[in-house]
């Protein structure tokens, strides 16, 4: 039966593909996140008072501490093969690519002064057939974390390629 996953492909599942570290999170970052989500209506007072910040917020939005990646990448942000490239391996030479959905599930609150790591990593390969032919079904999974290791957000990302 014919397969786009290699041998290389199922042996980089789970390999850490980027890692991104934010600057602390300040007061003002999640007044600004909150007026700018919430706009026109005014946002609850907790995200004015900025206790917590509202669980969309995007501490990488503007700027990163640090960022690397275990591979080059090659053709952009939108290459085929990006996903295979941060893994280090050849991809499955693929054209055409389209998001397959994103599941989020929340943890702790990010608040002001937490300095969020983010983790993606390769989580699965599936395969099926479509009217277009055999279409590759691929899964990354990124984990943030603040200082104390505490898991704020975990996102699976589903890319599906033909």
């Amino acid at each position: 039966m014919p397969t786009n996953v290699s041998d290389a492909m199922r042996g980089a599942l789970g390999n850490l593909l980027t890692r991104r570290i934010s600057y602390p999170v300040s007061a003002s970052d999640i007044r600004k996140w909150a007026l700018a989500v919430y706009w026109p209506e005014k946002p609850p007072r907790e995200f004015l008072d900025a206790d917590r910040a509202p669980e969309d917020f995007n501490p990488f939005a503007w700027a990163v501490a640090g960022a690397e990646s275990t591979g080059r990448t090659s053709g952009g942000t939108n290459a085929a093969d990006r996903t295979e490239q941060l893994a280090g391996i050849p991809g499955p030479g693929l054209q055409f690519q389209l998001n397959g959905g994103l599941e989020t599930e929340y943890g702790a609150p990010i608040r002001p002064g937490d300095v969020i790591t983010s983790e993606n990593r390769l989580d699965a390969y599936s395969e099926r057939e479509g009217k277009l032919g055999l279409m590759l079904f691929t899964v990354t999974e990124d984990t943030w974390t603040n200082q104390d290791s505490t898991v704020v957000k975990r996102s699976r990302m589903t890319l599906i390629r033909y």
